[in-house]
Order: C-alpha cells, then sequence, then structure tokens
C-alpha cells in the first residue's frame, strides 16, 4: 500500500515535539466531543495536563486554530469551533472536487489497479472498525480512504491542505459514526462503489456517485442538497 495521510494523534510518538503531541492529544479530545463546541481552552490548562510549561501549549494552541477546530481569545484562550452546516457542505465540496479530479487525471493515464487495492485495503480497516464498534478509527479511516483517492493526483499543494483539513474531515465523519451509526454499512458500500468506478476510469459515474453520497452520508436529511 502507498503511504496513507494520517491524522495527528496517529502520527505523534512519545519522542514528537511536546507541542505536537499536545495538539494533537487536544484535536482528538475535541474531536470525539471532550470538549464541547463553544466551550473555552485554557493554555495554562492544557499545559498543567501535560505537565509542560505554557509556550509548547501555546503552540499547541495556534495548531489547533491552523487546524479549525479552535479560535483564538485574545487574553482568555481558545473556544472550540462549531461545525455549521455551511462548513459542512464546503469541506464536503472541496474533497469532492479533488477526488474527481484526481480520478480524472488516472482515468487519463495512471495505475488505476494500484489504487483500487489501496482502496479496499482502508475498506477492510473500516469494517474492522465498525464491527469493533470504533467510531474514531472509522472516522481515521474514512480520512484515510478519501485521502488516498486525492493524492492520487501526486500534486503537492492539493497535499498541504489535505493534511490541514484532515481533523476537521475527520470530524465531519465521526459526528456521523455516533449520529446516525444506522447509516454506516450504506456508506462502507458506497465506498466500495467509488472503489469499483475509479478503478474502471467511470469518471462520469464516479462523480455523481461522490455527490449522492456525500447528501446520503452528511444531509440525510436535505433531499434538495447537491453540492
Amino acid at each position: 500500500m502507498n503511504e496513507l495521510l494520517t491524522l495527528p494523534w496517529q502520527r505523534t510518538t512519545d519522542t514528537s515535539p511536546i507541542a505536537a503531541r499536545m495538539a494533537a492529544w487536544a484535536a482528538r479530545e475535541i474531536i470525539e466531543g471532550r470538549y464541547e463546541s463553544g466551550e473555552l481552552l485554557i493554555e495554562a490548562d492544557l499545559a498543567e495536563a501535560h505537565k509542560a510549561s505554557r509556550t509548547p501549549a501555546r503552540e499547541a494552541m495556534l495548531q489547533l486554530e491552523r487546524w479549525r477546530l479552535v479560535r483564538l481569545v485574545p487574553k482568555k484562550g481558545a473556544l472550540v469551533t462549531t461545525v455549521t452546516a455551511k462548513e459542512r457542505r464546503d469541506l464536503l465540496a472541496v474533497r469532492s472536487m479533488f477526488e474527481i479530479d484526481a480520478v480524472q487525471a488516472l482515468a487519463d493515464g495512471g495505475d488505476l489497479t494500484a489504487l483500487a487495492a489501496d482502496l479496499r485495503a482502508l475498506l477492510d480497516h473500516q469494517r474492522a472498525a465498525l464491527e469493533s464498534d470504533d467510531p474514531l478509527g472509522f472516522a481515521s479511516v474514512d480520512y484515510a480512504f478519501h485521502a488516498r483517492l486525492i493524492r492520487s493526483s501526486d500534486n503537492g499543494i492539493v497535499d498541504e491542505l489535505l493534511t490541514t483539513m484532515g481533523p476537521r474531515l475527520a470530524r465531519l465523519t465521526y459526528q456521523v459514526a455516533i449520529e446516525a451509526p444506522h447509516t454506516l454499512e450504506t456508506l462502507l458500500s458506497e465506498h466500495a462503489d467509488l472503489t469499483s468506478r475509479a478503478e474502471s476510469g467511470d469518471v462520469t459515474g464516479f462523480s455523481r456517485l461522490v455527490h449522492d453520497h456525500i447528501e446520503r452520508s452528511h444531509f440525510p436529511d436535505d433531499h434538495d442538497l447537491r453540492i
């Protein structure tokens, strides 16, 4: 399998800089809802929780803001952001645009077989997360699945954007996994269909399914939505 993009808490270790570990830990806490939308994070509290100074805590707060998981408030701390309907639409519209462009580029002359093999391996991991009732694991593999599609375009700038968007995209999928777990089997089935259409180079069918997949997974009550 080609190198996959991972989420912050998956790529930090005990030897990572303390600021990176603090940011990754806080990102996971936010995504799993232990810090709720609108809650204030205090730099001193973050430092104390990790037995660190306030300098790396400040760096961690800045990273959380770059991921758009918090909004810094001068002299107070950082407010956990709220996922609005517009942000959800905007993030998923960008993701779908990148995916469709990548599959189009591969269909014009790339290794569709290798892509499909990697995607099917990820689907196995995502099913395992579903069967073990691991919503964060499910969301993490979901990000890796879509990132693998997008990275097949071999565009370094897109990679940078995708890495920055990662925690927010995982947050969206985690919310689906928690709030509508009955939809996850359909989500997996549609991932399998996306894989087959990408492998066959069916760009038109892939594009249509991407949009339908987003609508059914993330906007089940908005049947008129098209992004």
